[in-house]
């Protein structure tokens, strides 16, 4: 039985994640904010994705009383960091660079025995990246293993093995003055229920009413957080029906089953479109329903049509980058279409991995993006040249002399390193070194970018997207420098700077960092799927619609073998699952009862629900988009999402092909280049397919295509690239390449 302390209050829940969940927000807090006044009234979302827009629109909210608007509206960690700053303003935050090295030397010196799984597992490259992923998860959930130990739990020896490091890890932190970003909300929880030096009341004397947001993401420390805060203020619980993806993997059931008796549940009705069915009056909607309302309906809740229809676009190409130049291409369409801007355009990736390299796949087929990401350290060129001063530093106060067992090739980096400089900086010079050999290592690190004028150079060799990230690398780098100055983890010199730069360039994780969606200019935002949820665009392209990825097989960690994860109780997530528990959290469709564990269903509808949420952060179209999948040998195969050949056997569903082969329009330069430059190779080998067939290859398409391409190509022709589009034709010809 549990002892949380209860919600009071009222909990509105939509029937589901159909139209722009943003309006039933601003409704809220018109109403609460007309009765207690704005400045008055807390907004809590819990997760920061799509803060920004909120506010904005909470900000427009008409007011009855004619008070001006200036909402407060705060994500749940960030609130909470807040909270915990309050309590001890001496605590420090611990960075994720930080946090690499100080757990790595945790392990290091661990006097537990390693299993011999984990020894095993250790050499894999996913290795810190799932234990670090696990250890943050089991930190925000505040699972400790005494606490484990002692409740009559018996983890895995593995599991208890990575627990005690973390214990471990947090007694470090904490003797050092740290906390960790994942424990903000334990801690705040913890000072807040004690009201430690009167802090609760502090905190909430300003708040008459709470208006808690995406409330069906809510976990059991957020929602005693909530507690905390609402003691005596007004609660207020906003949430969606079938939309929780991040509640569910660490708690089953729907969330009107898990708040308890206090809070009175409350279904909000679904408005009426002028044609009399069902829909919502989202932005830019007007009363009127989104072509795919009932797509993103069907996959959020497995409801039956009813004779009701709802459709979407579908890409299918034959390789992975094909994919984004199809939808570079649609973009450009549709802009000339319509007159979109690119900014009412957005890309949903799978994961946040995967942003970087959608971003830059896009942009070099010419499509502008909005979203800042922050890329590995290791593709980052001004922080590679940083890494190649810190290393030629390092060697010069070595004197040649051998001092670790890491540097015993430093010959060989020595001497990439001087020639990553003598590279990037033109007027490279030992003189140029002793100068920027000052006192500290931050100070020297910022006599170079000084001296050598790095970030003037960022600026005048990058597009502007591009400096923003080398620039954050940049940061970063002099953050870790400050760090080994002020730390006694490693010595306060080159060597221990160059030892942490080479383990936090190795283990960088983009899933850490924030993801920056606003941008001066505008562009397409490349968006992880699951931040879409309270965006709003005109067109949503959701990519990589196969079944290795919706729902996929690994759905938790890619640490332990699925079998094992069914077995351990005490990991971090939901694993051990019973058919009904699958029914009361998803109700699935009858279609998908018994295919497959019930843990490979439950997580697979959380999967499902992604593509929901996704399909419904767009206003006028969606895009399905898949590529072929490999399977060994020559042979490929289009294996699409099992969602997508669901909808597709729906009556009233209907996912309407978009044309992606080499004899579409060709708009714009960038595109005719690219063709260009794939012809006529490729029309070669089309012609010789057929005749080694025996068929008849008509090159009266070959003709057309060219043409189309000559017209957009009209005028004067930059000479390297007649030059390639002459390679092109001499490749083709088999002719040797020439050696001019």
């Amino acid at each position: 039985m549990s002892t949380d302390p209860p919600l009071e209050g009222t909990c509105k829940l939509r029937p589901g994640p159909i139209g722009d969940p943003v309006d039933s927000v601003a409704a809220e807090y018109a109403a609460l904010a007309d009765e207690y006044g704005p400045r008055n009234v807390l907004v809590l979302k819990r997760h920061p994705a799509g803060l920004e827009r909120m506010t904005t629109e909470l900000s427009d909210v008409a007011a009855t009383t004619g008070s001006p608007r200036s909402p407060r509206v705060e994500s749940v960690p960030e609130h909470a960091s807040k909270v915990v700053e309050e309590f001890d303003p001496t605590l420090d935050r611990l960075e994720y660079e930080e946090r690499i090295e100080l757990i790595s030397l945790v392990i290091d010196g661990t006097s537990r025995d390693v299993p011999a799984y984990i020894e095993r597992a250790s050499t894999h490259e996913s290795f810190v990246r799932d234990v670090g992923q696990l250890l943050l998860e089991a930190t925000r959930q505040g699972i400790r293993l005494d606490a484990l130990e002692s409740g009559g739990e018996s983890p895995h020896d593995c599991l208890a093995f990575l627990y005690a490091i973390n214990d471990r890890f947090h007694e470090e932190i904490a003797s050092r003055g740290y906390v960790e970003r994942a424990d903000v909300i334990p801690r705040a929880v913890e000072v807040l229920e004690a009201n430690v030096d009167g802090l609760r009341t502090r905190v909430t004397d300003s708040v008459d009413a709470v208006l808690a947001v995406e409330f069906e993401e809510y976990r059991r420390l957020d929602r005693r957080y909530l507690a905390a805060l609402s003691e005596d203020a007004d609660l207020v619980c906003l949430g969606e029906r079938h939309a929780s993806v991040e509640r569910t993997r660490v708690e089953t059931g729907r969330i009107e089953d898990v708040v308890g008796d206090g809070l009175e549940i409350e279904t909000l009705e679904e408005t009426t479109a002028d044609d009399g069915s069902s829909g919502t009056s989202g932005k830019g909607r007007s009363g009127d329903r989104a072509p795919h309302d009932e797509l993103t309906r069907f996959l959020a809740t497995g409801e039956s049509t009813a004779g009701r229809s709802g459709r979407a676009k579908r890409i299918r190409t034959r390789t992975e980058r094909d994919q984004i130049r199809a939808v570079a291409t649609e973009i450009r369409s549709l802009r000339e279409r319509h007159g979109w801007r690119y900014d009412e355009f957005a890309v949903a990736v799978p994961r946040i991995e995967r942003v970087p390299e959608t971003r830059r796949a896009l942009r070099e087929a010419g499509v502008p993006t909005a979203t800042i990401g922050t890329p590995s350290l290791a593709e980052d060129p001004a922080v590679n040249e940083l890494y190649a001063f810190v290393t030629v530093q390092c060697e010069r106060a070595r004197g040649g002399v051998e001092t670790d067992r890491y540097d015993r090739r430093r010959d060989d980096d020595h001497d990439a390193a001087l020639e990553r400089l003598r590279a990037r900086v033109d007027d490279f010079s030992p003189a140029l070194l002793e100068t920027c050999s000052g006192t500290g290592v931050s100070r020297s690190l910022a006599r170079w970018i000084l001296e050598t004028d790095l970030k003037g150079r960022i600026a005048a060799t990058e597009e502007w997207v591009d400096a923003r990230e080398q620039y954050e690398g940049v940061r970063r780098v002099l953050e870790i420098a400050r760090f080994v100055e002020e730390t006694d983890l490693v010595g306060p010199d080159w060597r221990g700077l160059r030892r942490m730069l080479r383990r936090t360039i190795r283990y960088d994780a983009p899933y850490v960092h924030t993801v920056d969606a606003r941008a001066p200019t505008g562009g397409v935002a490349v968006r992880p799927i699951e931040d879409l949820k309270y965006d709003s665009r005109e067109v949503v392209f959701v990519l990589d619609l196969i079944d290795e990825i919706y729902p996929g097989e690994q759905f938790l960690t890619q640490l332990f073998p699925t079998a094992w994860l069914r077995e351990l109780s005490t990991y971090p997530a939901v694993t051990d699952l019973s058919p009904a528990a699958v029914d009361s959290t998803f109700a699935p469709p009858s279609s998908d009862d018994g295919v497959g564990t019930a843990f490979e269903r439950y997580h697979a509808q959380r999967s499902r629900r992604r593509l929901a949420l996704g399909s419904r952060a767009a206003q006028s179209v969606l895009y399905c988009c898949s590529y072929e999948r490999g399977s060994g040998g020559l042979r490929r195969t289009h294996d699409e999402s099992r969602y997508l050949t669901l909808i597709d056997s729906t009556p009233g569903l209907e996912l309407e092909d978009v044309t992606t082969d080499a004899t579409s329009s060709v708009r714009g330069a960038t595109s005719a280049v690219e063709t260009i430059l794939e012809q006529p190779h490729g029309e070669l080998e089309r012609v010789l397919r057929e005749a080694s067939t025996g068929g008849e290859a008509d090159l009266g398409e070959t003709e057309a295509l060219f043409c189309e391409i000559a017209l957009v190509l009209e005028g004067e022709i930059d000479p390297d690239l007649a030059a390639a589009i002459r390679s092109q034709f001499e490749f083709a010809a088999g002719e040797v390449i020439r050696d001019e």
